[in-house]
Protein backbone atom coordinates (compact mmCIF):
# COMPACT_ATOMS: atom_id res chain seq x y z
CA UNK A 1 0.00 0.00 0.00
CA UNK A 2 1.12 3.28 -1.13
CA UNK A 3 2.39 5.73 2.54
CA UNK A 4 2.26 9.39 2.61
CA UNK A 5 4.58 10.80 4.57
CA UNK A 6 3.97 13.86 6.25
CA UNK A 7 1.63 15.80 8.47
CA UNK A 8 -1.99 17.78 7.90
CA UNK A 9 -0.52 20.86 8.37
CA UNK A 10 1.52 21.27 5.16
CA UNK A 11 -0.46 22.31 2.35
CA UNK A 12 2.02 20.43 -0.41
CA UNK A 13 1.30 16.97 2.01
CA UNK A 14 -2.28 17.98 1.51
CA UNK A 15 -1.91 18.67 -2.14
CA UNK A 16 -0.82 14.65 -2.59
CA UNK A 17 -3.40 13.58 -0.16
CA UNK A 18 -6.63 14.97 -1.76
CA UNK A 19 -5.12 13.73 -5.35
CA UNK A 20 -4.70 10.09 -3.58
CA UNK A 21 -8.48 10.42 -2.15
CA UNK A 22 -9.74 11.95 -5.59
CA UNK A 23 -8.18 9.03 -7.62
CA UNK A 24 -9.32 6.64 -4.89
CA UNK A 25 -6.14 5.26 -4.08
CA UNK A 26 -5.63 3.19 -0.97
CA UNK A 27 -2.96 4.52 1.20
CA UNK A 28 -1.88 5.39 4.96
CA UNK A 29 -1.04 8.20 6.23
CA UNK A 30 3.16 8.22 8.65
CA UNK A 31 3.42 11.23 10.74
CA UNK A 32 6.44 12.68 9.60
CA UNK A 33 7.96 16.34 10.32
CA UNK A 34 10.59 17.93 8.90
CA UNK A 35 14.21 17.92 10.44
CA UNK A 36 17.77 17.01 9.82
CA UNK A 37 18.05 13.98 11.84
CA UNK A 38 19.84 10.90 9.70
CA UNK A 39 16.61 9.33 10.68
CA UNK A 40 14.34 11.70 9.02
CA UNK A 41 17.31 12.45 5.64
CA UNK A 42 17.27 9.06 5.04
CA UNK A 43 13.51 9.13 3.80
CA UNK A 44 13.95 12.62 2.46
CA UNK A 45 17.12 13.71 1.07
CA UNK A 46 15.87 17.43 2.30
CA UNK A 47 13.91 16.86 5.36
CA UNK A 48 11.32 18.12 3.98
CA UNK A 49 7.54 16.76 3.32
CA UNK A 50 5.30 15.06 2.11
CA UNK A 51 7.39 11.99 0.44
CA UNK A 52 5.59 8.86 -0.84
CA UNK A 53 6.34 5.33 -0.32
CA UNK A 54 6.45 3.22 -2.79
CA UNK A 55 7.34 -0.67 -3.39
CA UNK A 56 10.63 0.31 -4.66
CA UNK A 57 11.37 3.39 -2.06
CA UNK A 58 11.16 6.71 -1.35
CA UNK A 59 9.42 9.52 -3.59
CA UNK A 60 10.17 13.41 -2.50
CA UNK A 61 8.91 16.32 -4.47
CA UNK A 62 5.10 17.45 -4.61
CA UNK A 63 5.08 17.77 -8.13
CA UNK A 64 7.46 14.76 -8.56
CA UNK A 65 4.43 12.22 -6.43
CA UNK A 66 1.53 14.06 -8.50
CA UNK A 67 3.19 12.85 -11.88
CA UNK A 68 4.59 9.64 -10.42
CA UNK A 69 0.59 9.24 -9.26
CA UNK A 70 -0.50 9.85 -12.54
CA UNK A 71 1.54 7.65 -14.64
CA UNK A 72 1.43 4.56 -12.19
CA UNK A 73 -1.67 4.76 -10.54
CA UNK A 74 -5.56 4.22 -11.86
CA UNK A 75 -8.29 6.25 -10.71
CA UNK A 76 -9.53 9.60 -11.70
CA UNK A 77 -7.25 11.48 -13.79
CA UNK A 78 -5.65 14.67 -12.79
CA UNK A 79 -4.40 15.57 -15.55
CA UNK A 80 -5.32 15.95 -19.33
CA UNK A 81 -5.07 13.48 -22.52
CA UNK A 82 -3.60 15.47 -24.94
CA UNK A 83 -0.12 17.02 -24.56
CA UNK A 84 -0.96 20.76 -24.96
CA UNK A 85 -3.90 20.60 -22.00
CA UNK A 86 -1.45 18.58 -19.88
CA UNK A 87 0.91 21.74 -20.03
CA UNK A 88 -1.58 24.27 -19.79
CA UNK A 89 -2.37 22.47 -16.64
CA UNK A 90 1.21 21.88 -15.34
CA UNK A 91 2.15 25.21 -16.38
CA UNK A 92 -0.51 26.63 -14.36
CA UNK A 93 0.42 24.81 -10.94
CA UNK A 94 4.07 25.35 -11.34
CA UNK A 95 3.01 29.13 -11.78
CA UNK A 96 0.96 28.77 -8.99
CA UNK A 97 3.92 27.17 -6.64
CA UNK A 98 6.64 29.66 -8.03
CA UNK A 99 4.88 32.98 -8.09
CA UNK A 100 2.36 32.96 -5.20
CA UNK A 101 3.31 30.09 -2.73
CA UNK A 102 6.55 30.83 -2.49
CA UNK A 103 6.55 34.61 -2.42
CA UNK A 104 3.51 34.59 0.49
CA UNK A 105 5.42 31.67 2.25
CA UNK A 106 8.29 34.30 2.90
CA UNK A 107 5.84 36.05 5.31
CA UNK A 108 4.41 32.97 6.86
CA UNK A 109 6.17 33.74 10.35
CA UNK A 110 4.28 37.16 10.36
CA UNK A 111 1.37 36.58 9.14
CA UNK A 112 0.73 33.35 11.02
CA UNK A 113 3.01 33.07 13.86
CA UNK A 114 3.35 36.10 15.49
CA UNK A 115 6.90 36.76 14.23
CA UNK A 116 8.52 39.52 12.54
CA UNK A 117 9.53 39.87 8.83
CA UNK A 118 12.15 42.37 7.57
CA UNK A 119 10.56 45.10 5.62
CA UNK A 120 12.33 43.88 2.54
CA UNK A 121 11.04 40.86 2.25
CA UNK A 122 7.75 42.12 2.73
CA UNK A 123 7.78 44.62 0.10
CA UNK A 124 9.26 41.71 -2.32
CA UNK A 125 6.01 39.59 -1.48
CA UNK A 126 3.30 42.18 -1.93
CA UNK A 127 5.18 42.99 -5.27
CA UNK A 128 5.48 39.62 -6.82
CA UNK A 129 2.08 38.59 -5.14
CA UNK A 130 0.19 41.29 -6.79
CA UNK A 131 1.96 39.81 -10.31
CA UNK A 132 1.23 36.46 -9.69
CA UNK A 133 -2.19 37.08 -8.99
CA UNK A 134 -2.19 38.98 -12.63
CA UNK A 135 -0.34 35.75 -14.21
CA UNK A 136 -2.96 33.45 -12.52
CA UNK A 137 -5.91 35.71 -14.05
CA UNK A 138 -4.62 35.84 -17.20
CA UNK A 139 -3.66 32.18 -17.63
CA UNK A 140 -6.54 30.56 -15.47
CA UNK A 141 -9.42 29.10 -17.09
CA UNK A 142 -11.94 28.98 -14.56
CA UNK A 143 -14.25 27.12 -16.91
CA UNK A 144 -15.23 26.15 -13.81
CA UNK A 145 -11.66 24.50 -12.72
CA UNK A 146 -7.99 26.07 -13.66
CA UNK A 147 -6.99 24.55 -16.28
CA UNK A 148 -10.71 23.85 -17.25
CA UNK A 149 -13.68 21.43 -17.03
CA UNK A 150 -12.25 19.03 -14.73
CA UNK A 151 -10.23 18.94 -11.65
CA UNK A 152 -6.28 18.76 -12.45
CA UNK A 153 -2.93 19.02 -10.54
CA UNK A 154 -3.40 22.99 -10.95
CA UNK A 155 -6.40 22.86 -8.73
CA UNK A 156 -4.49 21.18 -5.92
CA UNK A 157 -2.09 24.10 -5.79
CA UNK A 158 -4.53 26.64 -6.42
CA UNK A 159 -6.79 25.25 -3.22
CA UNK A 160 -3.85 24.82 -1.25
CA UNK A 161 -1.67 28.10 -1.89
CA UNK A 162 -3.79 30.42 -2.89
CA UNK A 163 -6.07 31.10 0.54
CA UNK A 164 -2.95 31.24 2.06
CA UNK A 165 -1.58 34.08 -0.36
CA UNK A 166 -4.80 35.87 0.11
CA UNK A 167 -4.99 35.77 3.62
CA UNK A 168 -1.43 37.00 4.30
CA UNK A 169 -2.08 39.83 1.60
CA UNK A 170 -5.27 40.73 3.50
CA UNK A 171 -3.51 40.47 7.23
CA UNK A 172 -0.29 42.34 5.94
CA UNK A 173 -1.08 44.44 2.89
CA UNK A 174 -4.73 45.40 3.18
CA UNK A 175 -5.30 43.72 -0.03
CA UNK A 176 -7.77 41.62 -1.72
CA UNK A 177 -6.00 39.90 -3.94
CA UNK A 178 -8.82 38.53 -5.66
CA UNK A 179 -11.24 41.06 -5.84
CA UNK A 180 -10.92 41.69 -9.43
CA UNK A 181 -11.23 37.52 -10.18
CA UNK A 182 -14.59 36.07 -9.11
CA UNK A 183 -14.74 33.19 -10.98
CA UNK A 184 -11.54 32.35 -8.89
CA UNK A 185 -13.51 32.86 -5.95
CA UNK A 186 -15.97 30.97 -6.85
CA UNK A 187 -13.68 27.55 -7.65
CA UNK A 188 -12.45 28.07 -4.10
CA UNK A 189 -16.01 28.09 -2.91
CA UNK A 190 -16.61 24.99 -5.14
CA UNK A 191 -13.92 23.26 -3.90
CA UNK A 192 -15.07 23.85 -0.49
CA UNK A 193 -17.72 21.80 -0.76
CA UNK A 194 -15.67 18.83 -2.00
CA UNK A 195 -15.81 15.91 0.28
CA UNK A 196 -12.36 15.13 -0.03
CA UNK A 197 -11.28 18.92 0.70
CA UNK A 198 -13.82 18.95 3.88
CA UNK A 199 -12.09 15.84 5.51
CA UNK A 200 -8.95 17.42 4.66
CA UNK A 201 -9.67 20.32 6.47
CA UNK A 202 -11.11 18.31 9.83
CA UNK A 203 -7.62 16.68 9.69
CA UNK A 204 -5.73 19.72 9.66
CA UNK A 205 -7.67 21.15 12.19
CA UNK A 206 -7.19 18.22 14.39
CA UNK A 207 -3.84 17.84 13.87
CA UNK A 208 -3.33 21.76 14.51
CA UNK A 209 -2.38 21.49 18.39
CA UNK A 210 0.59 18.89 17.79
CA UNK A 211 1.93 21.43 15.36
CA UNK A 212 1.29 24.70 17.09
CA UNK A 213 3.15 22.41 20.32
CA UNK A 214 5.87 21.48 17.67
CA UNK A 215 6.36 24.93 16.67
CA UNK A 216 6.80 26.51 19.81
CA UNK A 217 9.06 23.75 21.57
CA UNK A 218 11.56 25.12 18.73
CA UNK A 219 11.49 29.15 19.44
Amino acid sequence: MLKLYGFCVSNYYNMVKLALLEKGLPFEEVLFYPGTTPETLAISPRGKVPVLCVEQGFINETSVILEYLEQSQTGTPLLPDNPFERAQALALAKEIELYIELPARACYPEAFFGMSVPEAIKDKTKAELLLGFASLGRHGKFAPYVAGDSLSVADLYFLYSVPMACAVARKLFDIDLLAEMPAARALLERLEHNRHVQRIAKDKDAAMPAFLAMIASKK
